[in-house]
């Protein structure tokens, strides 16, 4: 049986040939039966030939969707499967932000958190795999199964320097230092007073340093970020995260300073399609997002940018709408929500294709797009996980 990257590419070479009569002059492919959206050849050929990495894309953020899979995606269907191939992500980075009322609660939620991951991951090998090595990001494209790279938007499980080799020997390959708030290691990017990494903090880093594991601060505050680039002998990562100047000014964001800091280790940054990190005010559309990926490509160079869509297949604004409200709940006032969360166009499972066509008509090449695609992150996970 063909995947549905093996169907892709061969009704592109139909088309070219002549077989497909539909949009050969046009070149452009209407190819899902759920979208009137239609694709030129050229872009269907990179997504489909590249290793595409998400570097911050839950498998679902809806509480109705996880209790239908069950606890063991024991009722994870056939068509779910089809749709996160369907999506051509190859590696999803599932990170969200566990943590827990002390440094123990939260050691003790990380290992469910992971030892979840890995039970789904053993249950249904036959649609996902486990990211630990290079060797495996080589391995996922094309082999039919979807990537699972384990992170952690918080890194307050740490409890001592000695746990990240424990959660890295457990599948831990990311951990974002803070979220929001203050931790033992340094200061979230709402937090009050924009405070620094802690002694605790460069401990912390260091062992990431030795163990492998890949240090990630789209969360952190405006000092943190930059101690962490200060600090860290290995590449600082923005897993998903947008550019202050870009986005009005909101905290989640990030400074030139910092991007400039990130890309001087060797970094790379994952954009995401949040509305209230790419715009301050409406109209908040596609072309502002793709803004986003310009300005750090005249910065700082085409070769630290990434994927990091902050979202599932589906978005935020698809959840319903008790569980909307309590998501926006959990956030200061100075996150600034609006009405929706997502970008139409950039919100649905085949998202990679829109912003590859919006790349394309940005003018970027066929290498610069597959390093956005996920080459750029490929690279520098390599890179880290080297040790």
């Amino acid at each position: 049986m063909w995947n549905r990257r093996q169907l892709l590419k061969t009704l592109a070479g139909a088309a070219t040939s002549g077989l497909i009569a539909p949009g050969i002059l046009r070149r452009r492919y209407r190819l899902f039966g759920d979208s009137a959206a239609e694709y030129s050849q050229r872009c269907i050929d990179l997504v489909t030939g590249s290793v595409v990495i998400d570097m911050l894309a839950p498998l679902s953020i809806n509480g109705e969707t996880q209790a239908r899979w069950g606890p063991g995606l024991e009722h994870f269907s056939d068509a779910d499967a089809e749709e996160f191939l369907g999506s051509e992500i190859d590696v999803f980075h599932i990170a969200v932000g566990v943590g827990g009322r002390s440094d123990q609660e939260a050691h003790a939620n990380v290992l469910t958190y992971i030892g979840t991951y890995n039970s789904l991951i053993a249950n249904r090998p036959d649609v996902f795999m486990r990211i630990d090595s290079a060797s495996d990001l080589e391995a996922v494209h094309g082999s039919g199964k979807v990537g699972i790279l384990i992170g952690i938007q918080n890194s307050t499980h740490f409890r001592r320097a000695e746990d990240v080799r424990l959660f890295h020997g457990l599948g831990q390959r990311v951990s974002q230092l803070t979220y929001n708030s203050r931790n033992r290691i340094g200061n979230g990017s709402t937090e009050r007073v924009d405070g620094g990494i802690s002694d605790f903090g460069v401990s912390i880093v260091e062992a990431m340093n030795q163990t492998g594991m890949a240090v990630d601060v789209s969360h952190s505050g405006d000092r943190t970020t930059l101690d962490a680039c200060e600090v860290s002998s290995r590449p600082v990562l923005f897993t998903h995260s947008n550019v202050r100047t870009l986005s009005g000014g909101h905290p989640r964001t990030k400074t030139d300073e910092a991007i400039r800091a990130m890309a001087a280790t060797g970094g790379v940054m994952g954009i995401t399609g949040v509305r209230m990190f790419v715009k301050g005010d409406e109209p908040t559309t596609v072309e502002h997002f793709l803004d986003h990926y310009d300005h750090v490509r005249d910065l700082i160079g085409v070769e630290h940018l990434g994927i990091g869509s902050d979202i599932d297949l589906h978005g935020y604004d698809d959840l319903p709408e008790e569980q909307a409200a309590q998501l926006r709940a959990g956030y200061k006032d100075s996150y600034a929500f609006r009405d929706k969360i997502d970008i139409e166009g950039i919100d649905h499972p085949k998202r990679c294709f829109d912003l590859t066509e919006g790349l394309i008509r940005r003018g970027y090449t066929d290498e610069h797009i597959r390093g956005v695609l996920g080459g750029n992150f490929a690279r520098v996970l390599k890179e880290i996980w080297a040790a």
